[in-house]
């Protein structure tokens, strides 16, 4: 059974509500809170769906190549506020070095996602993004849309903070986060990978590395949160430094919580 958060479009992966939680107070609202991989493949239907969900703001935490080398496809009258950043110019993004340097797999694609996890929170682009995002929401003007390439690990970790903002239970946040091994089509998609790999690679990567590779385990996001506990000394600290205090963090509350 498909679960009801995910919304099934046809060329866009991993498209879902993380609102819609049970919170101190009430319940996170559904309808106001999406996350997705990149819509460049997005077909004349997803474009319609997606133009039913109004969105106010829509979160590109690619990099200026990924956006160059996927651009997002949009509905006609398309008038979202789009968030974006051009830090780090055309840097090639981690998980592209990842692949081009390092033989692909299960231990090496979990060392690189470890790894990354605990610098994530810290790169510049990534303080500006999540800082302009957590603002957007204060501003409160309609539906957001966070997305990164495969909308999992940057938009995960996005998605996870905001939870915790929201008073979400921490395991209901690593459920969410989780839920990119279904949303995701992992299985379905992973003949197509590893034949795409291979094309590039120049050797075949074994179905079980490119599993790894392609989902989340909730040992990435705990390392995030050690990570911030460590260099900001708590999640709420970290959140004061890019400019999501505690009146922000009061007032994305407020809003949010039904």
């Amino acid at each position: 059974m498909t679960d009801p958060r995910i919304l099934p479009l046809e060329g866009v992966e991993n498209f879902r509500d993380y609102g819609g939680y049970a919170v101190r107070g009430g319940r996170v609202a559904s309808g106001q809170l999406f996350r997705a991989a990149h819509q460049a493949r997005a077909t004349p239907a997803d474009l319609e769906a997606m133009a039913a969900l109004k969105l106010a703001t829509l979160v590109d935490l690619r990099r200026p190549r990924e956006r160059d080398n996927d651009p997002s496809l949009r509905h006609e009258g398309f008038a979202a506020q789009v968030i974006q950043c051009d830090l780090g110019d055309q840097a090639e993004a981690p998980h592209v070095a990842f692949l081009r340097e390092t033989d692909l797999t299960p231990q090496s694609a979990r060392a690189f996602f470890l790894d990354y996890y605990d610098k994530a929170p810290f790169e510049p682009r990534h303080l500006e993004l999540f800082g302009r995002y957590f603002a957007a929401l204060v501003a409160g003007e309609g539906p957001v849309l966070i997305h990164c390439t495969a909308g999992k690990d940057r938009t995960g970790l996005l998605a996870a903070l905001t939870h915790h903002i929201l008073g979400v239970h921490a395991d209901d946040a690593r459920e969410d986060y989780l839920l990119t091994n279904v949303a995701a089509r992992v299985e379905q998609r992973l003949p197509m990978i590893t034949e795409a790999l291979e094309k590039s690679l120049g050797k075949r990567p074994s179905a079980t590395a490119v599993r790894a590779f392609l989902g989340v385990d909730a040992s990435y996001l705990d390392a995030a949160f050690a990570s911030i506990a460590s260099r900001s000394g708590s999640v709420e600290a970290y959140l004061d430094q890019i400019g999501a205090d505690v009146a922000a963090r009061e007032a994305i509350r407020a809003r949010l919580i039904v």
